[in-house]
């Protein structure tokens, strides 16, 4: 999910679609071109990606890093992107895909959810708050464009069980917005402070550790109902993650997590 700037809106590929508007698709295996657009992607992962699907491999947050993305950092940007890595094979396919579609789907990432749709935010700097904006995109060769079946936004987030990926993704697109400053000073992305909070937003299972095995619990004062939660709920722990984050880097301060006045930040 990418941050659009409001002036140039008008001028992007799609169809944009607002509340009440409403889209014809439909994917089934009867189609010619299916799991077609499972091959050679630019695939985004965000943090809740990451949770789910090593949930649903039944791996942890390290192996699934180690095996199945690319981290890249591109020279414009304050913090890495995380991709999905293509099985090395001559069409470049997803690695979770099997012949007969998604061996994951239940666990799919956001962007497969709810394609043919892409989503993008615009970001209210007052409110610091994300906007959603949706665009009816298929690829060409889709055919499932050509399906009789009527979506609205809302009914289409409804039928693929998108609405808590997509929530968590707003939270992501809202620190990722903040990111178009650099937070790192001297030491770079590359330092101390970038490898934890890569570790708080997508390595959940070393998070955990180092939350409970540190001084952090002395540093930090974690709201009683979430310090209990994040021993045991993967969510809860990603979004006090979001909101440490948010904390160490720009002083935003939430209810989940403040630092205890006698301790530095």
């Amino acid at each position: 999910m990418k941050q659009i700037d409001i002036d140039k809106i008008d001028g992007l590929p799609g169809i944009r679609l607002d509340d009440n508007d409403s889209f014809s698709f439909h994917c089934h295996s009867g189609l010619s071109c299916f799991n077609r657009c499972c091959r050679n992607l630019n695939l985004f992962l965000y943090p809740y990606d990451v949770l789910r699907l090593k949930q649903r491999l039944g791996i942890s947050s390290d192996q699934f890093l180690d095996n199945f993305v690319d981290v890249v950092m591109r020279p414009s940007n304050h913090f890495p992107e995380v991709l999905l890595k293509m099985s090395e094979n001559s069409e470049k396919t997803c690695p979770l895909l099997t012949s007969s579609g998604c061996s994951v789907y239940p666990d799919r990432p956001d962007t497969c959810r709810s394609f043919p749709v892409e989503q993008g935010f615009i970001y209210n700097a007052h409110r610091k708050t994300a906007e959603i904006i949706r665009f009816f995109k298929p690829p060409n060769f889709c055919m499932g464009q050509h399906e009789l079946h009527s979506w609205t936004p809302e009914t289409w987030i409804s039928d693929q069980e998108a609405k808590t990926h997509t929530q968590m993704t707003v939270k992501w697109a809202e620190i990722k917005t903040l990111f178009q400053t650099d937070p790192w000073g001297s030491e770079g992305p590359a330092g101390s402070r970038a490898k934890m909070v890569f570790m708080a937003t997508y390595n959940i299972d070393r998070f955990r550790d180092f939350i409970l095995q540190s001084s952090f619990l002395d540093r930090y004062k974690v709201e009683p109902k979430t310090r209990k939660k994040i021993k045991t709920d993967d969510v809860a722990l990603l979004k006090m993650g979001f909101s440490w984050v948010k904390l160490i880097l720009w002083g935003i301060k939430t209810k989940s997590i403040k630092p205890r006045s006698n301790r530095p930040i």
